[in-house]
């Protein structure tokens, strides 16, 4: 293929964008009507309801629309392939959004979408409607103005992201022809804290458990049977002293065995991105980071797994003493996987540990999800650049990797294709928490860099 990644407006798209401004206000009203659709995946409340509204707005943008079952929540599927010898996108999101709890901490109810000080306050006004609804109203401009997509459109809106995406996997798996794409941009998460635009490459994965100890039938009294009958706190407490030395090193045999070095592309984007640990110190109190204490801010996020204790549970907690001997103790971990990591095998490798240093813990897996990258020197990658060059403008921070975990991995991994993550909202967006908002500004450069996207794409012809 050939690609023009020229870092300037083509005609085609200056008139979009002349469309997207003439059109804001109606756009920023249809996103407050779209809000009022309450879709909470945990509760099953709205779910085929708000299927069914995006079944009839894809159609209405003339994609082909359907929804398809799956053993939980339906998936949204649109497409419109009719540009011959153009890439195909898939663009993905999702229609449901997280409980609203607490509601008294709300200022305006959370399905009654409200307008303060340049922004849009809904539950899903940043997470994640707002922001694939941005891109299909990209969509609607581009064949609004030319009555055309520059290239061919995937879209695809899951109804269970908020509940760890438990079937797209299997659903990717059963409908690979359905879903063959060049590349998959999600528009998900914050900018920067600036209000500078980035692109994520990746994700690091997870491996959940839990490690539970036993002892006694009951607690028993601390000097009766103290020093005869076992403490499964310290139990724990010495096992998990087994898998993390004090310097930070995880200390499982074979962990380390598959962790991907980063590149020396992905070393020289990570260097550039804005880092400051004194400030992170002085914003959450800390005397220190976590060891060990030279390696580099971006680096502790994005190229090295993780070992966490998440919470430790057992025996009295109360006011005052109660002088027992706890019979049961129970502690919550998680690792955080890079690129290559395979949960299950990480998981194994950890239960092995168990078995060899504390025979008697039960280990309970929990949950996992892999690993993702995407090269920064991937096909299409410096035409996403220069698409949101382009709608921002100015240049987008590239992250190699998030800390965090996405199931990102279903792109790369089922489909084999590059994928990348795009941010539209706000960084103080509240995804998950009361008060949940999208900047307008955010919105509106969403659908500019939805469009400039799709117009990049257009560019790009297929080598036969």
């Amino acid at each position: 293929m050939s690609v023009n990644t020229a870092q300037s407006e083509r005609p085609e798209l200056s008139r979009v964008f002349e469309h997207i401004e003439a059109k804001k206000d109606q756009f920023v009203i249809r996103l407050l009507d779209y809000l009022r659709h309450p879709s909470i995946s945990a509760q099953n409340i709205g779910m085929a309801e708000v299927a069914e509204l995006l079944v009839s707005m894809l159609s209405r943008l003339g994609l082909d629309a359907l929804m398809i079952p799956t053993s939980g929540h339906p998936m949204v599927m649109g497409r419109w392939e009719r540009a011959p010898g153009a890439p195909t996108i898939l663009l993905y999101g999702h229609y449901d959004v997280q409980p609203p709890d607490p509601l008294e901490a709300w200022i305006s109810p959370p399905f009654e979408p409200t307008i303060r000080d340049g922004r849009v306050y809904a539950r899903g006004a940043g997470d994640n409607k707002g922001q694939h609804f941005a891109n299909l109203l990209a969509l609607e401009s581009h064949l609004a103005v030319h009555g055309r997509l520059p290239c061919n459109v995937l879209v695809l809106l899951e109804g269970e992201e908020e509940t760890g995406s438990p079937h797209i996997a299997d659903f990717l798996r059963a409908n690979r022809d359905l879903l063959k794409a060049d590349l998959v941009v999600t528009a998900d998460g914050p900018l920067h804290e600036a209000g500078q635009p980035i692109i994520t490459y990746g994700v690091r994965g997870i491996a959940a458990f839990e490690l539970r100890a036993r002892a006694a039938n009951c607690d028993v009294h601390s000097g009766h049977f103290g020093g005869v009958v076992p403490n499964p706190i310290w139990t724990l407490v010495q096992l998990l002293a087994t898998m993390k030395n004090a310097d930070g090193k995880i200390t499982i045999n074979g962990f380390h065995d598959d962790v991907m070095a980063p590149r020396d592309i992905e070393r020289a984007a990570a260097a550039r991105l804005p880092q400051d640990s004194e400030a992170i110190k002085r914003g959450l109190g800390l005397a220190r980071l976590d060891y060990p204490a030279d390696r580099p801010l971006a680096d502790r996020l994005m190229f090295h797994p993780t070992l966490t204790i998440n919470g430790l549970h057992g025996g009295y907690g109360g006011p005052g003493s109660k002088t027992v001997v706890p019979h049961e103790a129970f502690v919550k971990c998680d690792a955080r996987l890079v690129e290559r990591q395979d949960p299950d095998d990480i998981l194994r490798k950890i239960e092995a540990h168990v078995r060899r240093h504390a025979p008697d813990v039960e280990f309970v897996r929990v949950e996992s999800t892999p690993p993702s990258r995407t090269p920064l020197d991937a096909p299409f990658s410096q035409l996403v650049q220069s698409a949101v060059q382009i709608a921002h403008g100015v240049e987008p921070l590239l992250y190699p990797s998030l800390g965090a975990t996405l199931p990102d991995y279903v792109f790369t991994k089922i489909l084999g294709v590059p994928s990348f993550v795009v941010p539209y909202a706000n960084a103080d967006e509240a995804n998950h928490a009361p008060n949940e908002n999208i900047k307008i500004d955010c919105f509106l450069k969403g659908i500019r860099t939805g469009a400039a996207l799709l117009d990049a794409l257009g560019g790009v012809v297929h080598s036969s």
